[in-house]
């Protein structure tokens, strides 16, 4: 078990972070608007994605782990005159009234299903929440060589932002250890506040562990979970994924 909390358990401190996060959203959007019937987020957080969604007609639906990202949400969305359904459960193990067109996984979400056998049942649970020829679609950071030889056990900053209302800056430091053979990223993470003179003020600590997988093996899992067919690209534009650094996204239908 962590020795630190989840950083899906300070819902605010993860808006203040990853708010402005958008590279994936014009792509999410045409899922969304393209799917001809209602989408499910699934690994939906506070609303990244759910809330454009809603904002752009998409009738939406979020599932999360985390009761505190789903609670910022529902504050979000109402803020807005929303009300979707917002479920608490893991997305190996959820279940819902209605049937999705399409079924959508963001920004790496599918690596926290951490062992085949969630694996298998977070993409079975999905499968059987599509309605007939509905899809899963997933986007996942892919893990090439230069990934597995960065540097592990020292800290990194990998963001910076400023609170608009008080001027101080948030830094993350990411400190990865990774597990080349079971395809493992452990990071202990610190988000460090600094007043409008530089002084740190502050010190929050998480820890979260995410799971990769590749291009073929991401196939098998959609063979084992019953989907029908599947395809695979390199990126949000629907290039071919040929290269070790870019981004796969993939699609598998029910038939």
């Amino acid at each position: 078990m962590p020795d630190r909390p989840s950083p899906y358990e300070a819902p605010e401190l993860y808006d203040l972070m990853f708010e402005t996060l958008d590279f994936d959203l014009p792509f999410w959007l045409s899922v969304g608007r393209e799917a001809g019937g209602p989408v499910l987020d699934l690994g939906c957080g506070t609303g990244r994605i759910l809330l454009p969604l809603l904002e752009a007609g998409v009738d939406a639906d979020g599932v999360d782990l985390y009761e505190p990202m789903l609670n910022r949400a529902r504050k979000k969305a109402a803020a807005k005159g929303f009300k979707p359904r917002l479920v608490a459960a893991d997305m190996s193990n959820f279940s819902l009234p209605r049937r999705y067109a399409r079924i959508i996984s963001a920004f790496n979400g599918f690596a926290h299903a951490d062992t085949p056998d969630r694996q298998i049942a977070a993409l079975t649970r999905a499968r059987e929440h599509l309605a007939p020829g509905g899809a899963f679609v997933v986007h996942m950071s892919y893990p090439g060589p230069e990934y597995w030889a960065e540097p592990e056990g020292q800290p990194v900053m990998e963001l910076e932002v400023r609170r608009e209302r008080d001027g101080h800056r948030f830094q993350m430091w990411d400190n990865r250890h990774k597990d080349v053979i079971g395809q493992r990223q452990r990071s202990a993470m610190e988000i460090r506040e600094h007043d409008g003179n530089g002084a740190t003020i502050a010190v929050f600590s998480f820890e979260t562990t995410q799971r990769w997988v590749y291009r073929y093996e991401l196939e098998l899992l959609f063979r084992l979970s019953g989907f029908g067919r599947w395809e695979f690209y390199g990126g949000f534009a629907g290039e071919p994924l040929e290269r070790a650094d870019q981004q796969m996204v993939a699609w598998a239908w029910t038939d």
